[in-house]
């Protein structure tokens, strides 16, 4: 069954992308994710492209213990660094897309960025868009290893694209998620585009301090046992 709990922790779920990419997941991890998805009503589950098949398999045959709810299914794409082939990127979307993802996280190719290449940025993030076939695409920029400028420019460039979010971080680079990013991103967003903070977020003053800031979508792995752990429903 699913939980009640207040409306602001509520909110903080809904906007939740429930987290696990350790490189060495297995299928246990992410059915405990799948389940606590489902129980906690997060936004999505983010899970490697390996297991979205079965994950959706999954979900359908056990929703029903959770109110009928159907957590949506997020997987990343030239994941971590981001430098495989356009071509390889798209390829994977529409794999990805076709084994039942709903959303799709891609990571840029983050040493165009550096060199200034943005068109081909552009290019690369619509090659992927049109891969996801009308699945919400999230747009991977890798802002700890970025200027302040070049995160500016990315922002400009993804508002053109087919992207719908931009994103911080993988979480595996040397920085994640921070207030003063997401301020800044927020400063320059247009065209309805929204912000997703991933990378660092542990605790639900975490969330709140990065939702103030304007994130619209949370990247986590241990938020949801933060909130567990306080509101009495840690195993």
């Amino acid at each position: 069954m699913s939980l009640a709990f207040p409306p602001e922790i509520e909110d903080i779920l809904s906007r939740t992308d429930h987290t696990c990419l350790k490189p060495d997941a297995v299928w246990t991890d992410i059915e405990k994710l799948l389940d606590e998805g489902m129980r906690y009503r997060t936004a999505s589950v983010c899970i490697p492209p390996f297991f979205v098949r079965q994950a959706s398999d999954y979900i359908q045959k056990n929703n029903e213990k959770y109110d009928g709810y159907n957590v949506k299914i997020c997987t990343v794409i030239g994941f971590p660094n981001g430098y495989s082939t356009f071509e390889t990127k798209a390829f994977e979307a529409n794999d990805a897309v076709r084994n039942g993802a709903d959303e799709i996280d891609m990571v840029i190719n983050i040493g165009l960025a550096k060199a200034g290449r943005f068109g081909e940025i552009l290019h690369e993030i619509n090659c992927v868009g049109t891969a996801c076939v009308g699945r919400r695409l999230k747009v991977i920029i890798e802002t700890a290893l970025l200027t302040d400028e070049e995160k500016v420019r990315l922002v400009e460039v993804i508002c053109t694209s087919y992207a719908d979010f931009i994103k911080t971080s993988t979480g595996f680079s040397k920085g994640g998620a921070t207030v003063s990013d997401i301020a800044l991103i927020k400063s320059h967003i247009r065209n309805g585009r929204l912000i997703k903070a991933s990378g660092g977020i542990h605790t639900i003053e975490d969330a709140k301090a990065l939702i103030e800031a304007g994130a619209d979508r949370l990247g986590a792995s241990s938020l949801v046992s933060d909130i567990a752990k306080r509101f009495g429903d840690a195993p």
